[in-house]
């Protein structure tokens, strides 16, 4: 029975904990090593390593490189690469022998042996073994110190569907090869008994994601039913062994489909009486409070308590950080007390429902410990009731005082191979020696009790405390400003530029909302679109029909095919409406494009889901067009007031002003591929800078571009300040290039394109009836390269290079075309890069799953596949992934990946614009440099290398307008990451930076004689 105290005895309850936590602390400092000792000297190392944050960070990435050295000579090179930087930081045996290595190869080659087989023992330490009788002998010394285990298999980063089918594999195979052995050993009540009965002697912890490499909330159904498949098997062997399997939590991406997951399965008849499941709450979270809530109901109806294992969290800084790029909320507390205090809240939530949970505490904390001890005493919980948690290789002090107090405590043992564990070592090693870490606490200042025992709740009295004093003084200062401040009147809006957050389709609302915007336009399908100019809505002669490329069976509309009559009618009206525009100042553009930034976020759900349906875009990529659309808008309305104050130099006696005036009219010839923030970008560029604009969309997305006019409609421009005018390229397109009255031509598409716009409008530049030089702005495509160095991490190798190769099915400029793989790490490299490109999803774009969708239409797909027949013959095919019955319904194909591919080949040289990917073996670094600059492109490139030499390397001499290091080459943020190459990559300077601005205007320096007679005019105040 539960005695449930009422409120007013929680200060009983503290003062318990107080009581449990001196106690702990005591017997703990009495169970310390000594110097004889190996662990004296583990924690010697853990207060070095805590000492000086810059030489920590340093030697945990060199133990992350690690595994991937494979040679004394590298060993040593990244070790002196790492700490070169903080060699001043160093104690001076360290300096001394450092440079010792350095300079004596064979001493170099004693010191790499040590340095890795010190990492090793490292490693050992909080590994329990790399197979299954190593794991059972370690398991066993641990029951004999009075302690159980869990068991984790590291290795979770699976990249494809055989690896998760591998790993699914070698948790079923440890199921059944441990549990006959753990089950037939002695019983020790104390670890195998509670008020209910035995316990499971075997207990297991898996990471769901382990089970599917495309594991993503975003297409939550599909996920449960992959993810489902490999799960069931291993809870039915759990069942037969009576064994436990309990759900690990990873990035708070997953929380929420790792719980549907847990419920939806757990819930299912064969599974709903089994008391042995369990999930994993992280407390660091604010969700964490809300989600127990919810756990509790469904355990109620489920009728079988679960198992909860609370724990704070190891994602902190990847939370936050992660967040702070996204623009999103942060999901954790960013205070170490508030995680406390959640995980104290939390604890005494389960305690008082028995009924839904079975309590497992995972801590180091022992105040956090103490006061979970202290609950369930004041809950009347049995002891045997509730378990302690503890990580494998640390702290082996606080966990002797916790068994020696008669409680359970069970050790979270990961297993596997040495190397590959390496990242496990170094997130443990981090987690040791943060600044907020109870443990690095306890290593280095030795604070008294009252301090490591402090009560959470403190703080957070302490704080809103602060913030009444703090809100009293902000209405005593916002009140005496309201009385004494002059109002500044009509001040131009100024605020900094921030990108548009990416939507987080891990979230219910956000993937509700496209669902709803794609029902909703899929009924107002089938509409013409007419020529807008000046204002007026024209119906053309003729209209082009637009399919979805999925579903070529489905008409998205009709659009106007303009004629060269109407081209002139639209220069026509932009070059009348161009004065006034100009004369209404860089502010009220401003002003206007912000508003049409404004409308994209109103109707951004319906404008993802008119791509999705016209170009073919996954939501992510569709979300994404967008997201930079409005970037465009709100970046460059913040650019042009630069424009507007440009400055000048004045001297007594000489005024001089620079001041840049609009070009006049603007012909944007946009592509297909990023249908609204390129057409949008190009546009409001020319817009900002006070130029008036004629619109040719790319036909394949003429739709998008019709919707685009109705943003610009309904933000209040001015009619004739943009023109609509979809069309030919033969038509349209040369006859913005031809007329005298466009000044400019600002375009993206293919390079053929692009240089006979270049070419024609220097003929026309300057014959009669010309009185400009006519501008091209020309984006024109790339064939990128990703170099994957000997010292790469595989994982983030691999997935970037999917992601780049095949994202929007590889029909981007920046997207990967080549992949230059440097060395022996060519064999591990390919084999995993195909079977990952194999796993990917290929579907129509308005499926949530989908990763690969069709490509732009029937024209595209003859290109992409006379590619491949070249490859084929070419190269040695690796992956040629079938379309199946997806061709008959829509212009579908999928990955396709070379190797032996020869650098000069055609695969590797001409742009295909589809899902093809050149794979090219390099000897080293020379080589792949070599390679990667070999094209007539110089457009994105990347390098996967975790040497800082090489990255410093690669910087300097791979010749790429952006360059990518370790991360995906597409992407590109609005100012984060201006956009554009050079060589035949483009002309012109980079979309979404500082300077693109500049293209669009004319500069003019305006010099005054001010001296009047000999009186030089006198500022006021001089």
């Amino acid at each position: 029975m539960i005695r449930v105290l009422p409120h007013s005895n929680r200060s009983d309850i503290e003062a318990r904990t107080q009581v449990i936590g001196r106690e702990l602390l005591a017997h703990a400092d009495n169970q310390r090593p000594r110097l004889w000792q190996r662990a004296w000297w583990d924690e010697k190392l853990m207060q070095f390593s805590m000492r000086d944050p810059q030489v920590k960070v340093q030697l945990f990435r060199f133990i992350d490189v690690l595994p991937m050295l494979h040679t004394p000579a590298s060993i040593m090179r990244h070790l002196r690469e790492y700490l070169d930087p903080v060699r001043e930081r160093l104690p001076f045996l360290g300096r001394w022998g450092l440079s010792l290595a350095s300079n004596i190869p064979p001493l170099g080659q004693a010191a790499a042996a040590i340095v890795r087989h010190g990492s090793l023992a490292q490693a050992r330490r909080f590994i329990a073994g790399s197979n299954v009788d190593e794991v059972l002998a370690t398991a066993e010394r641990e029951r004999k110190l009075g302690r159980t285990f869990t068991l984790d298999l590291l290795g979770e980063a699976v990249t494809s569907d055989a690896e998760a089918e591998a790993y699914q594999a070698s948790y079923q195979k440890m199921l059944d090869e441990l549990c006959p052995r753990v089950n037939a050993w002695p019983e020790v009540p104390q670890l195998d008994r509670d008020s209910r009965g035995p316990l499971p002697r075997v207990n297991v912890s898996i990471k769901l994601s382990a089970l599917d490499s495309r594991f993503d909330g975003i297409d939550q159904a599909g996920t449960l039913e992959r993810v489902g498949a490999r799960l069931r098997p291993l809870l039915r062997t759990a069942m037969r062994h009576r064994a436990h399997l309990h759900l690990d939590m990873e990035s708070y991406a997953a929380k929420d489909l790792t719980l549907r997951i847990a419920r939806t399965i757990f819930m299912e008849p064969e599974f709903r009486d089994y008391p042995h499941f369990g999930v994993v709450i992280q407390c660091y979270l604010r969700d964490a409070e809300q989600d127990l809530r919810e756990l509790q109901a469904w355990a109620v109806e489920r009728g079988t308590p679960l198992w909860v294992r609370l724990v704070k969290g190891a994602y902190w800084d990847y939370e936050t950080i992660y967040a702070g790029l996204q623009d999103w909320p942060i999901p954790v507390w960013t205070r170490k007390w508030e995680s406390d205090a959640c995980y104290e809240r939390a604890t005494r939530y389960m305690f008082e429902h028995p009924a839904a949970f079975r309590v497992a505490l995972a801590s180091h904390n022992i105040r956090s410990l103490a006061q979970g001890i202290a609950t369930a005493e004041g809950f009347g919980v049995d002891p045997r009731d509730y378990e302690i948690q503890m990580l494998y290789g640390m702290a082996d002090a606080e966990k002797q005082a916790l068994v020696e107090r008669g409680l359970r405590l069970r050790i979270y043992m990961p297993f596997g191979e040495l190397i590959p564990g390496m990242a496990y070592l170094v997130r443990r090693l981090l987690e040791n020696t943060s600044n907020d870490s109870f443990l690095a606490a306890g290593l280095s200042s030795k604070p008294p009790a009252e301090v490591l025992l402090r009560d959470p709740a403190m703080n957070e009295r302490t704080t809103l405390q602060a913030v009444k004093v703090s809100d009293s003084a902000k209405e005593t200062s916002n009140s005496m400003m309201t009385a004494t401040a002059p109002q500044k009147m009509n001040a131009p809006e100024q605020r900094p530029f921030v990108n548009e957050p990416l939507w987080d389709f891990a979230k219910a609302t956000s993937r509700e909302a496209m669902q709803a915007a794609l029902a909703q336009v899929r009924g107002k399908l089938g509409a013409t679109y007419p020529l807008v100019i000046g204002g007026l809505r024209i119906v053309a002669a003729e209209n082009l029909p637009r399919y979805n490329p999925s579903q070529t069976g489905e008409l998205i509309g009709r659009v106007a095919n303009a004629s060269p009559t109407q081209v002139e009618q639209a220069v026509r009206a932009a070059k009348e409406a161009q004065p006034a525009w100009a004369a209404l100042g860089w502010e009220r553009r401003a002003a206007l494009l912000r508003a049409t930034a404004e409308q994209m976020r109103m109707h951004r759900a319906e404008l993802c889901a008119w791509q999705i349906l016209e170009c073919g875009k996954p939501w992510r990529e569709a979300d994404g067009d967008v997201a930079e659309a409005i970037d465009f808008c709100e970046y460059y309305a913040s650019g042009a007031a630069r424009l507007a104050d440009a400055g000048g130099i004045d001297l007594p006696g000489e005024g001089n002003r620079l001041e840049y005036h609009p070009l006049g009219v603007v012909g944007v010839i946009a592509p297909w591929n990023f249908p609204l923030a390129i057409l949008t970008g190009m546009t409001a560029a020319a817009l900002v800078t006070g130029n008036t604009v004629v619109m040719k969309p790319a036909e394949q997305s003429a739709v998008m571009a019709a919707k685009l006019m109705d943003v610009f409609e309904a933000a209040g421009l001015p009619p004739g300040v943009v023109n609509f005018l979809p069309g030919t390229g033969e038509v349209v397109g040369a006859g913005l290039v031809e007329h005298r009255d466009v000044a400019l031509i600002a375009f993206t598409g293919s390079r053929p394109v692009g240089m006979a716009i270049h070419r024609r409008a220097a003929e026309l530049s300057g014959m009669r009836g010309s009185r400009v030089v006519k501008r091209v702005i020309a984006e024109m495509g790339g064939k990128n390269a990703v170099i994957v160095a000997d010292d790469a991490d595989l994982d983030e190798a691999v997935l970037g290079v999917v992601k780049s190769a095949f994202g929007f099915a590889g029909q981007k400029c920046s997207a990967c075309s080549r992949c230059v793989v440097v060395g022996d790490v060519y064999d591990a490299f390919v084999p995993r890069l195909v079977a990952a490109a194999k796993s990917l999803t290929l579907g129509p774009a308005d499926q949530p799953g989908t990763t690969i969708g069709p490509v732009i239409d029937e024209e595209s797909l003859a290109r992409i596949k006379k590619y491949i027949d070249i490859g084929k013959a070419e190269a040695t095919t690796a992956l040629a992934t079938d379309s199946g019955a997806l061709a008959a319904q829509g212009h579908f194909v999928g990955p396709h990946i070379f190797t032996n591919v020869a650098p000069q080949s055609r695969l590797a040289q001409e742009e295909i614009f589809g899902p093809v990917l050149a794979v090219i073996r390099a000897r080293d670094l020379d080589e792949a440099l070599t390679i990667a600059n070999d094209t007539d492109y110089a457009l994105t490139g990347g390098i996967f290398s975790r040497s800082p030499a090489t990255l410093e390397r690669v910087q300097r001499e791979f010749q790429v307008g952006n360059l990518y290091i370790n991360r995906p080459i597409t992407g590109a943020l609005v100012a984060r990451q201006p956009f554009g190459g050079y060589r035949m990559s483009g002309i012109g300077s980079k979309a979404g930076g500082p300077d693109y601005l500049y293209q669009f205007v004319v500069p003019r320096t305006i010099t005054e004689n001010t001296l009047r007679r000999g009186f030089a005019p006198v500022e006021e105040g001089e």
